[in-house]
This record gives structure tokens, C-alpha cells and sequence, in this order.
């Protein structure tokens, strides 16, 4: 998720001219909302959906703005549950402009907010890498995204839900193995470290960066294990994560807003806000949910989800790459 590789709403079946119905809204609106936050990847579960149901990407004016929407809608949700956090954010952002403009500003001493604030943009930094070439593709790196996630094969996408298994499992792993070095007195756990540093930012931010690239590998359980493998505590490690979110999502709606030339009425326009409404209720129960389980060490059930996705899905993309033909509509497949 992110300005280069935004996060694609699960909309683009819509066909130039066709209206969209209330309940395909509503239910576009709470497969994104559950996907984008729960780590078992939006972009893998849309385009295996998109395949399996034989469904092609649509274009039009209404796809692109119930993109737009859906955006809106998943970030309702983050801010609906870290609301007090980003109100902190933005309140420091302010000081560090005052600051640098009077010259008060000092790298020593700064607060946890403000540190988390520098952490926040530092990990942002890695996602430039995305626009870089790739030598003899005449492609970025960013662009590698759409390609595998809209053509006829699914073991990248099979490939990727098993490394999201692996990269979570490894996570709680580590969670665990932190919880078990330097025990409190009285036998309580080390929940691990709740500041990043510099080094923690940066790797969170590549992990980001690899997970816009591939679609199955989830940008939220990436980040997440990211922390946890470098000893975050489980809380501090999933806040990050989510908040760090917030910036692309911001940079995805812009942009695609910014491509909108007409903007829909009437019944369209009530859909997509019943899937805007269903994306951001979905969303934020989707965070709620996963705050939960990670806070209870339950984050297992979406290592077993994603291990078992992803290698059915790997075996089926092989069997498809032998026969030719889709597993499940039959359809001729050109690879």
C-alpha cells in the first residue's frame, strides 16, 4: 500500500456504462475493508478472484471514483481507531515546523511522539525505490505489481500468501523468543521494545516496499513481522504498521481522484456510498479484530490461512500452466 503501487480496491470488475448495483457495492465495500487490514493480503484475494470468477479488470469513470471512495472508506477506519494517535502526530508535525523556522529545533531529547513521527517518514523512504528501472524490462519496479496481479498466472500469487505465512510465523516467533529474554521481576514477560529506531523504520519500509510489488505477499502481516523480528513489542509493532498505512492510502486517493472526470448520481452514487459506509465499518472491525488477536498471541489462525491458500493455489497455477486452461471456468489461458 502505497503512492507508487496503491492499494487496489476489489471495484475493478465494473464495465464503462454499467451500473452498479447497491448490493455488489456493499459487498466490494466489506471484502475491501476485511482484506486491506487483516494480513492475508487485499491485492492476492482480488486478483485470485478475479481469476477464478473470470472476471477482467473494467474501466470507466465509475470504477476509478468507487476506487477513490473505497480509499476514503479504509482510511475512515484506521483514523476511527487511531484517531488520539495521528490527532499526536499531526500536532507534532506542527512543532517540528515551528522549530526549524525559529530555530529551536534539537535532535536531542525529542519526545516519544516526535520520535515516532521521524520513525514514520524514515519508513516511507524505501518506497522510492519503486520507481527505480529495472535493467532490460523498460519497467520500474512499481509496475511489476500490475503485471503479475492482471495476467493469466497465479503462482506468483501462490508464492506470495505462502511468504506472508512464513514471513508471519517467523514474527511470532520472534515475538515469542523476545517475551522469553530478560523476564520481569515477578515472572511478567518483556513484551520487547515500544520505540523504533532508524534501523527498525528502514526495514519496516523495505518489507512495505516488497509488499506492494508481489500480490499475495500482505503489506499489514509484513510489516507487523517486520517489527516483531527486530523486538518490537506485539502493540507497538501492529500500531506502526497501521499507521504507517495511512500516508498511502491518502497518496491513492489523490491520485485517482485527480483521473476523474465525471462523477456519478443517483443510484450509482448512493451504491458506492453504501460501499464506501461498508468498506470503512468492515475496515475498522478488521482492526479492531486483529488488535485483539494479536494482543492474545492468536495471530496463528492467519499463518494456517494464508499457508493453505497459498499452497492450493500454487499447486492449482502449476496444474493451470500444464493443461492451459483454468481450473475453475475452463477458460484458454495465454502465459
Amino acid at each position: 500500500m502505497n503512492p507508487a503501487a496503491p492499494p487496489r480496491a476489489v471495484n475493478t470488475y465494473l464495465k464503462k456504462g454499467c451500473p452498479m448495483s447497491f448490493l455488489q457495492a456493499v459487498l466490494e465495500g466489506i471484502l475491501q475493508g476485511a482484506t486491506e487490514f487483516l494480513p492475508v493480503s487485499s491485492s492476492g484475494h482480488l486478483s485470485l478472484s478475479q481469476h477464478f470468477l473470470g472476471m477482467q479488470p473494467g474501466g470507466g469513470e465509475n470504477a476509478l471514483y468507487f476506487d477513490v471512495m473505497l480509499h476514503l472508506g479504509t482510511l475512515a477506519a484506521v483514523l476511527a481507531v487511531y484517531y488520539r494517535l495521528v490527532g499526536r502526530l499531526i500536532r507534532e508535525a506542527v512543532f517540528v515546523v515551528r522549530d526549524l523556522c525559529t530555530g529551536r529545533f534539537c535532535w536531542k531529547g525529542v519526545n516519544p511522539c516526535r520520535r515516532l513521527l521521524f520513525m514514520l517518514i524514515l519508513g516511507m523512504v524505501p518506497l522510492f525505490l519503486l520507481f527505480l528501472p529495472v535493467p532490460g524490462t523498460g519497467m520500474a519496479l512499481k509496475d511489476f505489481a500490475s503485471r503479475w496481479a492482471g495476467d493469466s498466472d497465479i503462482v506468483v500469487e501462490g508464492s506470495s500468501l505462502i511468504a506472508t505465512g512464513i514471513l508471519l510465523a517467523l514474527g511470532i516467533r520472534a515475538s515469542r523468543r523476545t517475551e522469553k529474554r530478560g523476564v520481569r521481576p515477578g515472572g511478567r514477560p518483556n513484551p520487547g521494545r515500544k520505540e523504533y529506531t532508524a534501523g527498525d523504520a528502514l526495514t519496516v519500509g523495505l518489507f512495505q516496499c516488497a509488499a506492494a510489488v508481489f500480490p499475495g505477499l500482505s503489506r499489514s502481516g509484513s510489516t507487523l513481522s517486520a517489527g516483531l523480528m527486530r523486538g518490537i513489542s506485539r502493540r507497538a509493532a501492529l500500531d506502526y504498521s497501521f499507521v504507517v498505512g495511512i500516508p498511502p492510502i491518502v497518496a491513492a486517493a489523490v491520485m485517482e481522484a485527480g483521473e476523474v472526470q465525471v462523477r456519478p448520481a443517483g443510484p450509482d452514487l448512493a451504491a458506492m456510498l453504501a460501499g464506501m459506509a461498508a468498506a470503512a465499518v468492515v475496515g475498522f472491525l478488521a482492526i479492531r479484530l486483529v488488535r485483539r488477536l494479536c494482543a492474545a498471541s492468536h495471530l496463528g489462525v492467519f499463518v494456517v490461512y494464508t499457508l493453505i491458500l497459498g499452497s492450493v493455489v500454487l499447486v492449482l497455477g502449476i496444474l493451470e500452466h500444464h493443461t492451459g486452461v483454468n481450473a475453475v471456468t475452463g477458460a484458454r489461458l495465454n502465459f
